[in-house]
């Protein structure tokens, strides 16, 4: 999967990443760093334009050797991102001690959040609190343009859903890409 993802993503526009997501099980097999390390030279996809996403369970296992194999692919270029943050263990501990690049919020508190301020509270913290860890901050399960508003007016910096596509097959990605910026493609949405 992480090899066809890489050489999919090597059709796309130079400034579009991939990201794949990685489970609790693959880490305790303990071949995270050279199953991704293989499918990057294998692909030749540059290590910048691939992220990896684990959830928090992931974090649970080994500590040790999930740090370790999460810091020797940041080292390479990899970009790392802890999906949807806000649901299972969450620690401020993680955020400190995990090399992040990116934290997606979950489509859960992103739902509800036009009509409900306990939720604003939670996402505008959430994406405070990425921005000054230097990290990029999405919000996911975005469906409405009223979503989108909320969460652009609370400081997430970028947002995946329903909004900006249905899930497609690889191929269809090119044809959305020469679409041209998803900025365009919203100013285009009906309200």
């Amino acid at each position: 999967v992480l090899e066809r993802a890489c050489r999919d993503a090597l059709r796309w526009p130079s400034y579009v990443s991939v990201a794949v997501n990685l489970s609790a099980v693959q880490f305790r097999r303990r071949t995270v760093e050279r199953d991704v390390l293989h499918a990057l030279a294998a692909t030749g996809l540059p290590a910048r334009r691939l992220e990896v996403e684990m959830t928090e369970s992931a974090m649970l296992e080994d500590v040790s050797s999930v740090l370790g194999v999460l810091y020797a692919l940041r080292d390479k270029g990899v970009r790392i991102a802890l999906d949807d943050f806000g649901t299972g263990f969450s620690s401020l501990s993680h955020l400190r001690s995990f090399p992040f690049d990116h934290l997606k919020i979950d489509r859960s508190f992103i739902r509800d959040a036009p009509a409900r301020s306990d939720l604003r509270a939670i996402i505008r913290s959430t994406a405070i609190l990425a921005s000054s860890l230097g990290m990029q901050c999405t919000a996911e399960g975005v469906e409405t343009l009223e979503q989108l508003a909320v969460v652009k007016s609370l400081g997430c910096t970028a947002v995946q859903g329903f909004l900006l596509s249905r899930p497609v097959a690889a191929d269809e990605l090119v044809t959305l890409f020469a679409r041209g910026p998803v900025d365009v493609q919203l100013a285009q949405l009906p309200a």
